[in-house]
C-alpha cells in the first residue's frame, strides 16, 4: 500500500512553485515494498488514501493545539506571577521609602522641639546632620557593612528629597505678593542689584579661589562615586494630581470649612497646583527652561489656583495666599507642608557628603579654602554694599545670606531680631534662579573650564539651584556641587552663631 512522503502538497514552497511555472504539482506514494511511484496533473485519486493522509493530517493539528493550549496556560501561569511579584515589589518599595522618610522628618521634628525646649540658638538640623554623618564614618571605620546597609536603608529617602528638591522652595516665591507689600518700590529695585551682583561677585571669588588654590596643590583629579539619579515624573502621576486638584478644588468652592478650617480645606488643591506645576515645568523643552524654569512655573501654577479660587469663591487673592503659607503648626497650609520638608533636607547632607567622602579628603584644600572665602565673601559684602546704597537695615539683614540654601538661610536670619523671613527665602530662590539661567554661561565667559572650580562656584552662589543646573549638563561637575552646596550652608550658619561674628555684621550694615 502507497503511503504520502513529507508533505509537498501543502508547503507554500511547492504552491509557490507551482503558480509560477503554470504547472501542477508532483505527488509521491512510496509502496510497502520500497517503491515510489510519481504522478503528474491531477490524477484520479482514491479517496480511501485521501482519507487516511487527512486523518493523519487531523491528528497532527490536534497535537499542535492542544500544546498550544498548554503553552497558552503556562504563559498566562507565568504572567500572573510575574505580575504579583511586581505588586510585591511596588508595595515593599513603597513601604521602604514611608519607613526612611519617615524616620528622618521624625528626627527632624524631635531636634526642633528639643532646641526650642533648651532655648538653644543653633539650626537643629545642622546638628542632626553631623550626628548622622559621624555615625557613619565610626560605622565605616569599625564596621563598613553596617554603614553600607545604613546608606543603602536612606537611599529611598533621600532620592525622594533630591527628586523633590526645589519643589521645597516655591512656597516663599508664591506668597511674595503678600512679603513685599510693605516694601518700597527704591528698596525693591536696590534688594535686585545687590541679588544680581552678590551672584556674579561670589561666583567669581569662589572660582578664582578654587584655581589659586588647585595651582598650588596640584591634586590630580580623580573620578568620584556615582551618584544614583531620581526618576523622571510619569503620565500617572500627572494625571493623579490632576484629579486631585480638580476634585478638592470643587470640594473646597461648594463646602469652604469641610476639614475644619479654610486653610485645611484649601490645602489639597493648593498643594496639588503646586506639584501639577512642577511636574508639568520639569516636562518643558531645554530651550524653554532656560528662560522659564520649572520653579517659576510651579510657582505660576499656584499663584493662578489661587486666583481662581479667590475670584471663585469671592474673597480675594490675599486670604487665599494667607491659607497657603499660615505658619502655624496646629492649622498648616500646602506651603507649610512643602517647607516643613527642608529640616530633612539638611539632614540628607550627611549622607552626599559621606559618599563622597574620598573626594572631599583628597580636594580638600580646594573646596575648603574656596567654600570658606566666599562664604565670609558673600556675607560682609552684602553688608557693606547694602548700608553703601542705603538699604534699610531691617532689609539688609534679611537679605545677608543670599547664598545659602533656604533651610539654613532661614534659620540664619532667625538668629537677628526684626528680619523679614519671607523676603530672605525670596532672594535666596531668586538667586538660585540666576545662577540656573547663566551660571554656565558666565563660568565659560571668566574661562573657567576646571570642573572643581565650575562646581565650587556655581553652589557657593547659587546653592542647590545652580547645582541642578549645571550638573544636568556637566555631570563631572555634581560632586563638588553637592559638596560645596551642603558646606557653604553649614560654614554660614556655624559663622553666623558666633555672637562676635553677628555684632560685626550689625556694625556694617549700620
Amino acid at each position: 500500500m502507497a503511503t504520502p512522503l513529507a508533505a509537498p502538497l501543502f508547503s507554500p514552497f511547492a504552491l509557490s512553485s507551482a503558480r509560477n511555472r503554470h504547472s501542477y504539482p508532483k505527488i509521491r506514494f512510496q509502496s510497502n515494498s520500497g517503491k515510489t511511484f510519481e504522478s503528474k496533473g491531477l490524477p484520479k485519486l482514491n479517496l480511501s488514501k485521501c482519507s487516511k493522509l487527512r486523518s493523519k493530517f487531523m491528528q497532527m493539528g490536534s497535537r499542535e493545539m492542544t500544546s498550544g493550549r498548554k503553552l497558552s496556560v503556562q504563559a498566562m501561569d507565568g504572567a500572573g506571577t510575574g505580575n504579583t511579584s511586581t505588586i510585591s515589589s511596588n508595595v515593599l518599595a513603597i513601604a521602604h521609602l514611608l519607613v526612611s522618610l519617615g524616620i528622618i522628618l521624625a528626627a527632624d521634628q524631635f531636634l526642633k522641639q528639643a532646641f526650642v525646649a533648651a532655648s538653644i540658638k543653633f539650626p537643629s538640623a545642622l546638628f542632626g546632620m553631623f550626628c548622622i554623618f559621624s555615625v557613619l564614618m565610626i560605622l565605616d571605620s569599625v564596621v563598613p557593612a553596617a554603614a553600607t546597609g545604613m546608606m543603602n536603608f536612606f537611599e529611598p529617602a533621600f532620592l525622594f528629597i533630591q527628586r523633590w528638591l526645589p519643589l521645597f522652595y516655591v512656597p516663599s516665591l508664591v506668597v511674595l505678593p503678600l512679603s513685599v507689600r510693605d516694601i518700597p518700590a527704591a528698596s525693591g529695585l536696590k534688594i535686585c542689584y545687590i541679588v544680581a551682583g552678590g551672584w556674579l561677585a561670589s561666583l567669581c571669588v569662589a572660582g578664582f579661589t578654587a584655581i589659586a588654590v588647585r595651582k598650588m596643590v596640584n591634586t590630580e583629579m580623580t573620578e568620584a562615586e556615582p551618584m544614583a539619579k531620581p526618576s523622571p515624573f510619569s503620565t500617572f502621576e500627572l494625571w493623579s494630581w490632576s484629579g486631585i486638584f480638580v476634585a478638592s478644588f470643587v470640594g473646597a468652592l461648594f463646602y469652604p470649612t469641610s476639614l475644619g478650617t479654610s486653610a485645611r480645606t484649601c490645602l489639597p488643591f493648593l498643594l496639588s497646583s503646586t506639584v501639577l506645576g512642577y511636574i508639568v515645568g520639569t516636562g518643558l523643552p531645554s530651550s524653554i527652561k532656560k528662560v522659564f524654569h520649572p520653579i517659576i512655573c510651579c510657582a505660576l501654577s499656584a499663584l493662578l489656583a489661587a486666583l481662581a479660587f479667590g475670584y471663585a469663591s469671592g474673597s480675594g487673592l490675599d486670604p487665599v495666599l494667607g491659607n497657603y503659607l499660615t505658619k502655624v503648626a496646629s492649622d498648616p497650609g500646602a506651603g507649610d507642608i512643602l517647607m516643613g520638608f527642608l529640616g530633612s533636607v539638611i539632614l540628607s547632607f550627611a549622607f552626599s557628603m559621606f559618599k563622597q567622602r574620598k573626594l572631599v579628603k583628597r580636594h580638600a584644600a580646594e573646596i575648603f579654602t574656596s567654600v570658606i572665602v566666599s562664604t565670609v565673601f558673600s556675607l560682609y559684602s552684602t553688608a557693606l554694599v547694602g548700608r553703601l546704597v542705603g538699604l534699610e537695615p531691617s532689609l539688609t539683614v534679611s537679605i545677608l545670606p543670599r547664598c545659602i540654601t533656604v533651610a539654613l538661610a532661614l534659620s540664619i536670619v532667625s538668629l537677628f531680631e526684626g528680619t523679614n523671613s519671607s523676603l530672605t527665602a525670596a532672594v535666596v530662590v531668586v538667586t538660585g534662579l540666576i545662577g540656573a539661567n547663566f551660571v554656565q554661561v558666565v563660568l565659560d565667559k571668566l574661562r573657567l573650564n576646571d570642573p572643581i572650580a565650575r562646581g565650587i562656584a556655581t553652589a557657593s552662589s547659587a546653592h542647590g539651584l545652580g547645582t541642578a543646573a549645571l550638573s544636568a549638563k556637566e555631570p563631572e561637575a555634581l560632586p563638588f556641587c553637592a559638596i560645596a552646596y551642603a558646606l557653604t550652608g553649614i560654614f554660614g550658619s556655624l559663622l553666623c552663631s558666633v555672637p562676635a561674628v553677628r555684632q560685626s555684621l550689625l556694625a556694617v550694615v549700620g
